[in-house]
C-alpha cells in the first residue's frame, strides 16, 4: 500500500490565501476605471458695460469697396481696392466715412487705430461736439464682406459686445452699442449667411443698412436679431457717408424715425442730384 504524503498545514493555509487574493484582485483587473471627475466650468467673465453711464454709442461697420472680391459694377481701380482704406470709395474718398465725418463740424475725431482686430484695417473713434454720443467706425478689408455683415448683424442682436477705451474710460461697443450701421455692397445678393442670431432680450437696437435693396435682403436677419430698421433701402443706391451722417444727426438729436428718414433723403437728394421724392422712395424707415 503506497504511503500517503502529508501536506504541511502551512502549505494548505498558503493556498487558501492565494486563492482568496486571486478572487479579490482578478475582478478588479477587468473592472473599468471610473472616469475622472469633470473639471469645474471656468467662471463667466464679467459683463462688458460702460464705465460711465449716460453715453449713447453708434457703431458703423464698413465693407470697403472691392472690385476684385465683390459682385459689384467695377469702380475706378484707385478707389476700388478693398485693402487700401486710405483711398477707398467708402472710407478715404471725399464722401467716405473717414473723410466725411472727420470734416464734419458735428463730430470730433478722437482716435485712429490701425488693425484693431482681424479683418478690420482701421478703426475711428469720434465724439459728438454737443451730445454725450460716441461713434466707432470700422473699415473692413473688402475681401471679408461676409464677416462684415455677420459682425454687424450679430451686434444688432446685442451679442458680442466689445470693450474699448475712449478718453480713458471703458465703453461697450459692437453688441453694446445703441445704433448699428452697415455700409457697403449688399453681399447678400451674392452669398447667404449661416448665422444663428439670438434675439436681443432688451430694447431693440436701431439699425441702419445702407446698401442696395437692403430692406428686401436684410429683413429676416433684423427680425431674428430683434432690431429696429431705422433706415434702409428699397433699390440700388450709393452708400456714401452723407446719408449716414445726416441720419445719425437726427438720431443724436432724438428725432423721430420719420424726421430721420427726411434728413437722410434730403442729403441723398443733394449729393446724388435726384429729387427728394425719389430719395424718399429709395430710403425707408421701419418695416
Amino acid at each position: 500500500m503506497p504511503a500517503i504524503r502529508r501536506i504541511p498545514i502551512w502549505n494548505i493555509i498558503g493556498l487558501f490565501i492565494a486563492f482568496a487574493a486571486v478572487g479579490v484582485l482578478l475582478p478588479r483587473l477587468f473592472q473599468r476605471a471610473a472616469p475622472p471627475a469633470p473639471a469645474p466650468d471656468p467662471p463667466s467673465p464679467p459683463p462688458i458695460t460702460d464705465e460711465v453711464p449716460g453715453w449713447r454709442k453708434a457703431h458703423v461697420f464698413v465693407a470697403l469697396c472691392d472690385n476684385a472680391n465683390q459682385g459689384i459694377v467695377p469702380v475706378p481701380a484707385a478707389i476700388g481696392n478693398g485693402q487700401d482704406p486710405a483711398h477707398n470709395l467708402y472710407w478715404g474718398c471725399g464722401s467716405g466715412v473717414k473723410t466725411y465725418f472727420t470734416r464734419s463740424r458735428g463730430w470730433k475725431r478722437l482716435a485712429v487705430v490701425p488693425n484693431p482686430k482681424p479683418h478690420v484695417l482701421e478703426r475711428l473713434v469720434f465724439r459728438h461736439v454737443e451730445k454725450p454720443v460716441y461713434l466707432v467706425a470700422d473699415a473692413y478689408d473688402g475681401a471679408y464682406i461676409a464677416e462684415t455683415m455677420a459682425d454687424a448683424l450679430t451686434a444688432a442682436s446685442g451679442a458680442a459686445p466689445e470693450a474699448v477705451t475712449i478718453e480713458g474710460r471703458r465703453f461697450a461697443v459692437a453688441g453694446g452699442a445703441d445704433c448699428i450701421a452697415y455700409i457697403g455692397h449688399n453681399g447678400l445678393m451674392d452669398v447667404s449667411l449661416e448665422l444663428a442670431l439670438t434675439p436681443n432680450p432688451g430694447a431693440p437696437k436701431d439699425a441702419i443698412i445702407l446698401s442696395c435693396a437692403s430692406s428686401q435682403y436684410f429683413a429676416d436677419y433684423l427680425r431674428a436679431a430683434n432690431a429696429e430698421p431705422l433706415l434702409w433701402t428699397t433699390n440700388l443706391m450709393c452708400p456714401e457717408a452723407y446719408t449716414l451722417h445726416d441720419a445719425l444727426t437726427g438720431w443724436v438729436n432724438g428725432e423721430s424715425p420719420v424726421s430721420i428718414h427726411d434728413r437722410a433723403a434730403r442729403a441723398y437728394s443733394t449729393h446724388q442730384r435726384c429729387s427728394v421724392r425719389a430719395a424718399k422712395k429709395l430710403l425707408k424707415t421701419g418695416w
